[in-house]
């Protein structure tokens, strides 16, 4: 699925995607991006598939969105992209998902490997929320060191992976920026990520 800029495109954001995908998320980036002139681009791992739908929590008891991915991580060049989101809720816990595990071989799950890809191309900038750092903790070279905020639900997943969570008088912080990666700890703080992400890849 790729949704067109609205007026000249001033680049392509990637957002990574799996079933159980945050609605509140989806809506906004769907909506803010495209005003704002970003194509907006849903990745997944396809499986070796064409194409693979995909749907949302079933927040109110029944799965309300749904939408059809054609564009595999496999196939994605970071620098092709100004940028990259992962949505929140279960959907990056699904793509973390390797297939034959070894003891000390590295996370090899397809969405792990393009993550480690686009930390290594510099410029290209990475917006979580929420649940969506789980993907990053598949690999602790990826959030060793750096600061984060995220759900309370997965704090103790983060800090075990190295991240340094930020605290404030309400749990943890609202949103964090450290370098090329930027963090917001639920979707409550939708509005507050896009804005800042915005600012962020507009400066590059």
């Amino acid at each position: 699925m790729l949704l067109s800029a609205h007026g000249n495109s001033k680049g392509k954001i990637g957002v990574f995607i799996e079933d159980h995908f945050d609605m509140t998320e989806y809506r906004l980036f769907n909506r803010r991006f495209p005003a704002a002139g970003y194509d907006i681009q849903y990745i997944s791992n396809l499986w070796g598939n064409p194409t693979l739908q995909f749907g949302s929590n079933p927040d109110n008891g029944w799965v309300e969105e749904h939408l059809t991915v054609s564009k595999d991580v496999k196939d994605v060049n970071p620098s092709d992209y100004v940028g990259f989101l992962l949505i929140g809720a279960y959907a990056t816990d699904r793509l973390r998902y390797t297939v034959k595990p070894e003891k000390g071989k590295p996370n090899d799950a397809p969405a792990v490997e393009l993550m480690r890809k686009i930390f290594a191309t510099p410029g290209v900038k990475v917006g979580t929320i929420c649940h969506s750092l789980w993907l990053l903790c598949a690999d602790r070279t990826l959030l060793e060191g750096k600061k984060v905020t995220c759900a309370h639900n997965i704090l103790c997943d983060v800090e075990n992976a190295g991240g340094l969570v930020q605290y404030g008088d309400d749990g943890t912080v609202g949103s964090v920026v450290d370098g090329d990666l930027i963090t917001a700890k639920h979707p409550a703080f939708t509005d507050e990520l896009i804005d800042i992400y915005l600012k962020e890849i507009e400066k590059s």
